[in-house]
């Protein structure tokens, strides 16, 4: 509703991970040189932790977008609830090969022959699997066996795994003590300070093609900041609705209230 009036191209504060409407804050920045030095490098693996809505998938979508029509290729798991079988097959799946139907063994054969007939032809290889700590201790043991298939030279596979807080509590499992000592590149996204959340929405508004109007008041802001505690996700269903709060009131300016408002819808969904 509010999209037209204020003559906007599209919705600016939606919570689809779209990589062009990332704000980079100082602790996005770092999170995406950590993941690229680590790629850079042949670090192996890679972890990347942050809170619910903190920005790892989108931040995930703009490493994507920078190492795309290079000689990357990557293989995204965005379920992780599977098996071990099931993630071999998912990776070949990724990396456009026919998973053959037979046991681990096999697929674990084809993967190793695939991934060098890559690396003889110039390509990397990247696994990013996101939600990582819904990983089972198996798969994650069998993520560790596949990170041992290595050239003289190098890795076979570099690994990015992403997730919430609990990641880290799982790693820190004496049994996994092997995996994460082939850990070489962590990173901990945390939340947008005050200043960053005015202007990650002024940023935000920009792209959506915003000239000037709305304008987020200071004070509008303070009380998204101490709302959402950092959380761009909370940022964005807050700074929707009261945006819808300003349309209705006909005004340009986002106060206060209007922020106050939108908090008040937003509770009512909380369960």
């Amino acid at each position: 509703m509010y999209q037209s009036y204020y003559g906007l191209e599209e919705m600016p504060f939606n919570i689809t991970p779209d990589p062009k409407f990332l704000y980079l804050s100082p602790t996005h920045q770092e999170a995406l040189q950590h993941l690229l030095y680590g790629l850079q490098e042949r670090k192996g693996f890679i972890v990347l932790v942050g809170e619910v809505g903190c920005g790892k998938t989108t931040l995930c979508r703009r490493l994507l977008n920078e190492i795309e029509d290079t000689h990357w290729d990557t293989a995204l798991i965005l379920n992780p609830r599977i098996n071990e079988t099931e993630m071999l097959k998912a990776i070949l799946g990724e990396l456009g090969e026919a998973p053959r139907d037979t046991g681990l063994h096999d697929l674990i054969a084809q993967m190793q022959s695939v991934l060098l007939q890559r690396i003889a032809d110039g390509r990397e290889i990247v696994l990013i699997i996101d939600e990582a700590q819904n990983l089972s201790f198996e798969v994650l043991e069998q993520i560790r066996l596949i990170s041992n298939l290595e050239t003289d030279k190098q890795k076979l596979l570099q690994i990015v795994l992403m997730g919430q807080p609990e990641l880290k509590d799982i790693l820190a499992l004496p049994e996994l003590r092997q995996l994460r000592q082939r850990i070489l590149v962590h990173y901990e996204l945390k939340p947008l300070t005050r200043h960053d959340v005015m202007h990650y929405i002024a940023h935000r508004l920009t792209l959506a093609g915003s000239e000037g109007r709305p304008f987020f008041t200071g004070w509008a802001a303070r009380k998204i900041h101490r709302y959402s505690s950092g959380i761009p996700r909370i940022v964005n269903n807050v700074c929707d609705k009261a945006l819808l709060a300003s349309f209705i009131r006909e005004s340009d300016e986002v106060s206060y209230w209007d922020v106050r408002r939108a908090i008040k819808d937003v509770k009512k969904l909380t369960f």
